[in-house]
């Protein structure tokens, strides 16, 4: 919590003013809309749905996606200018309201509904126990973060104290956790996919467990944008939800082996029996959220998961942070 406080705080007293442009919709030329994704995964099929399939362009929306690599990073990012909406987990908007802002990130949409990691072993085991991390060295996500935080909170559902039972890592730079596992750091890693199952085909590791299923649901990545932008483009904002509901609906009513065709450019140095392989994998235990919605429930349990983790810094109401209306319109229309 100390490294986003900084950084906030340092950005929020030295954040010019970004200017915005309102383009009308209709049959004028398309309108540009910066989107920061916080990481290239799988994990967001429904998004490159959206892409593949036109669905922005049917809104009228010329979506420009950049990959920015790390919570702060995205946020960073949007806090900025530098993006007009976010793709990132909802705990940096509460990160960012608590130090302060007459300008907040409001969350408006939700793309995924579970934590979207998994355990990954270095040795190929058998039948896996959680008790099996007591004494090993685990690689996890950087703190702060939801990952991180879902880890720890999934430990100690088994009994297990992350910080007395065995040795947590967790200063490794995001985009770098991978490439430590590989060069031998730690035992077990928390890893999205599709590296956990690129690690898996190469033998590098082996997926033991699914932080996704033993965590609940919970709002682990949704689109934002600052309360100004929201408030000078809402048709934008109706615009991008709309055809985010489309691809989310796509997805719900079509195969694994249909979704990895349409998302494979987006990972071209993937297989596509692979990507095919994680798509059905994160279709079965849920992940995909069905409807933009970020509902009461799911937002009480991200809290209940950061406060556990000693990261939460106030509770928070969802109508603090969460703005459904765009949501609700896109599904009624």
């Amino acid at each position: 919590m100390k490294k986003w406080a900084i950084w906030l705080c340092s950005l929020l007293l030295f954040l010019p003013l970004a200017a915005c442009n309102n383009n009308s919709g209709g049959n004028e030329p398309l309108q540009k809309v910066r989107l920061a994704e916080v990481t290239r995964s799988i994990f967001y099929a429904p998004q490159y749905v959206a892409l593949a399939k036109g669905f922005f362009k049917e809104e009228g929306l010329d979506v420009e996606l950049t990959t920015t690599w790390g919570g702060d990073k995205t946020m960073t990012t949007l806090l900025s200018g530098g993006a007009d909406i976010a793709l990132v987990g909802s705990e940096t908007s509460i990160y960012v309201y608590s130090q302060g802002t007459n300008d907040p990130v409001i969350n408006f949409a939700q793309l995924t509904q579970t934590d979207g990691t998994f355990l990954v072993s270095r040795k190929k085991i058998g039948h896996f126990t959680w008790e099996m991390l007591k004494g090993s060295t685990f690689l996890g996500q950087r703190k702060g973060g939801m990952p991180q935080m879902v880890g720890e909170f999934v430990l100690k559902k088994h009994g297990i104290d992350p910080h007395q039972d065995l040795k947590l890592i967790q200063n490794v730079e995001f985009a770098n956790i991978p490439n430590a596992f590989a060069s031998g750091t730690g035992d077990f890693v928390q890893l999205f996919e599709p590296t956990a199952s690129v690690f898996e085909q190469e033998g590098k590791g082996y997926i033991v467990a699914s932080f996704g299923t033993e965590s609940g649901r919970v709002p682990y990545t949704s689109y934002m944008a600052k309360r100004s932008y929201m408030n000078e483009h809402k048709d934008v904002m109706e615009k991008f939800t709309r055809a985010i509901y489309k691809a989310q609906q796509w997805v719900a009513s079509h195969s694994a082996a249909e979704i990895a065709k349409a998302i494979q450019p987006y990972f071209k140095d993937t297989d596509l029996t692979l990507i095919e392989k994680v798509v059905d994998r994160y279709k079965s235990q849920g992940t995909y959220a069905t409807d933009p919605i970020l509902d009461e429930e799911e937002w009480n349990n991200l809290q209940s998961i950061m406060a556990e983790a000693g990261e939460l810094p106030k509770h928070i109401d969802l109508n603090t942070l969460v703005d459904s209306s765009f949501a609700k319109k896109a599904m009624n229309d």
